[in-house]
């Protein structure tokens, strides 16, 4: 019993030094480029050692891929939420715009990290591969969500595929808009209409649900 607390302590300042280095490399980064920044500035400005950096993260990436890594997860909680008989084009773009919503709602930082991690192709990579794992968990909920077998039918694994595409296209349409708009004067991208506009491409598709044949069969549409 009085272990307990001391424990809680000891996890709550390791969550406030977590934070406090990746509040600060996000800065840094976004400011002076990623190739240019060094652990050695991100741990000075966070006001710890260099040693103390590498223990909570193993690289500079890791601290960016930290700030997207709760996206996925959003989206998964927001789609189960969704209620049962919801289209599923409607499900997933309410699923995508939790995510967005939380990128846009950090404005300009978040723009600018969002904007060095698609043109740094380490982050990239990293951020692709993060996108494989959510691909992976917004299939088996949409397969759970509509009966579906996720490991043998086509539908929910493309339809995260669709929803994922979605996702990476407002993104870097909004990250690459400034505050005062398009470059030609127009207003500036909104990433709740840009996020409709990209459902409303894709939702027939998402829609017209269609399993898997059996050998020698027909398509079924559910």
């Amino acid at each position: 019993m009085t272990s307990r607390p001391a424990a809680t302590l000891a996890q709550r300042k390791r969550q406030l030094v977590a934070d406090e280095l990746t509040r600060a490399a996000l800065e840094l980064l976004a400011g002076g480029g990623f190739d240019a920044v060094t652990v050695d500035e991100i741990a000075t400005a966070a006001g710890v050692s260099k040693r103390t950096f590498f223990r909570y993260f193993a690289s500079k990436e890791d601290v960016v891929v930290r700030f997207l890594g709760a996206l996925g997860a959003a989206m998964r909680e927001e789609l189960a939420r969704r209620p049962a008989g919801e289209a599923p084009s409607v499900a997933l773009r309410h699923a995508v715009w939790r995510s967005v919503e939380d990128c846009a709602g950090h404005e300009e930082r978040a723009r600018q990290v969002v904007r060095l991690v698609l043109s740094t192709p380490a982050l990239l990579a990293r951020f692709l591969e993060r996108q494989a794992q959510w691909r992976d968990d917004l299939a088996e909920e949409l397969a759970a969500r509509l009966g579906l077998d996720a490991g043998r039918e086509l539908y929910p694994r493309l339809a995260a595929d669709m929803a994922l595409a979605a996702f990476h296209t407002v993104l870097q349409r909004w990250s690459a808009d400034d505050d005062a708009g398009a470059s030609g004067g127009g207003a500036a991208v909104d990433p709740a209409a840009l996020t409709g506009s990209c459902f409303a491409v894709i939702a027939p598709a998402l829609d017209a649900v269609v399993r898997t044949p059996a050998p020698g069969g027909a398509p079924a549409t559910a």
